[in-house]
């Protein structure tokens, strides 16, 4: 909690008890002979000095008693130091009464009820004080956990990200290099697809949300780059459907589903990969469809590859309660459905 919203509960604290010491006044409920020669307010005065004492002994002493291995000692420790203020507090105000005052002695008899009303004042006031500095700290160490998992959850999902890009890049790599060894006319083309998709890997996705067309942009990119090793250009069928205006999503989060399908997809086919991304007004719906090999099952890698785990967690992190992930396997297809709501 920043220093200025500490001072100004504290500040609106004592505006409450200085107005609720003065309602009697307002309400014109108070013995006339009380507001002769300000004794009232000279009462109000000296009882919120002792008041202000009492309550800011209580707030930075209960620091030092959390420190304590047994938290349970705070509540007979404040109650043993309240009893201690009250018996410094009741023999000050006497004598600010008869000195400074010039009270008659006849209207400083000792009674037990000045003793009790003391004590109960004082104890009041440890309690507040306790209450607000339990309540400012509660608050400090809920922001400071929170603070700490944004730290930590910033830190798993680079390191899901950093687990994510050598793996494409490698493979790529490889790609490009069979071009080059055949000596292609499309090695070029392919280089200049890298290109754009490092610089997206490198500085677009740095932040926890990109814009969905720019995720969208970067998958056509991988398409087009592995499709350069295709004979069959109509192998992939990709589609967009909805409006992508002011939608984002994780950066590179769709990648591996595509990477997944035209590794253990079927060749043979065309389209070989179906993808679909519909964009509904309260979710975003991604599927990607393809067929398995003959006499081959489909690998759902969970050390590397696919990296169904790796994908997992950054949904987790990403946007927890509001995803659904579902694989269906038959004979034939391989689909994954990605949903995630707003």
């Amino acid at each position: 909690m920043k220093s200025r919203y500490k001072v100004l509960i504290h500040v609106l604290f004592w505006i409450y008890m200085l107005n609720q010491a003065l309602f009697p006044v307002y309400l014109n409920k108070i013995d006339p002979k009380y507001l002769q020669d300000n004794i009232y307010l000279k009462d109000i005065f000296i009882t919120t000095l002792f008041n202000i004492f009492v309550f800011y002994t209580i707030y930075y002493v209960i620091p030092t008693l959390l420190r304590f291995s047994r938290k349970w000692y705070v509540f007979p420790f404040v109650i043993l130091l309240a009893a201690l203020l009250s018996a410094v507090r009741l023999p000050i105000e006497i004598a600010y009464w008869k000195y400074i005052v010039k009270m008659p002695a006849s209207e400083l008899q000792f009674q037990f009820v000045w003793l009790w009303k003391t004590i109960y004042v004082t104890l009041v006031f440890s309690i507040y004080a306790m209450l607000i500095r339990f309540s400012i700290d509660w608050f400090e160490s809920q922001k400071y956990k929170d603070e700490l998992i944004k730290e930590r959850q910033a830190g798993e999902i680079a390191l899901l990200r950093s687990q994510i890009n050598p793996h494409f890049l490698f493979n790529t790599l490889n790609n490009i290099y069979s071009l080059v060894y055949n000596k292609s006319d499309e090695a070029p083309e392919a280089v200049m697809k890298l290109s754009s998709i490092m610089r997206y890997m490198l500085y677009d996705s740095n932040t926890n949300f990109v814009p969905v067309f720019k995720e969208v942009e970067y998958l056509n990119s991988f398409i087009e780059l592995q499709q350069l090793r295709l004979t069959q250009k109509g192998f992939v069928d990709i589609k967009v459907f909805g409006s992508m205006e002011n939608r984002t999503i994780a950066p590179m989060l769709l990648i591996p589903f595509v990477e997944n399908a035209f590794k253990h997809g079927d060749k043979s086919h065309e389209p070989g990969v179906i993808i679909h991304l519909n964009m509904e007004s309260d979710r975003l719906i991604f599927t990607v469809e393809n067929f398995i090999k003959k006499n081959n099952q489909v690998a759902v890698d969970e050390s590397g590859g696919f990296g169904l785990q790796n994908i997992k967690q950054r949904l987790s992190l990403m946007y927890p309660g509001k995803h659904e992930l579902t694989l269906n396997i038959s004979e034939q297809k391989f689909i994954i459905v990605l949903t995630i709501m707003n």
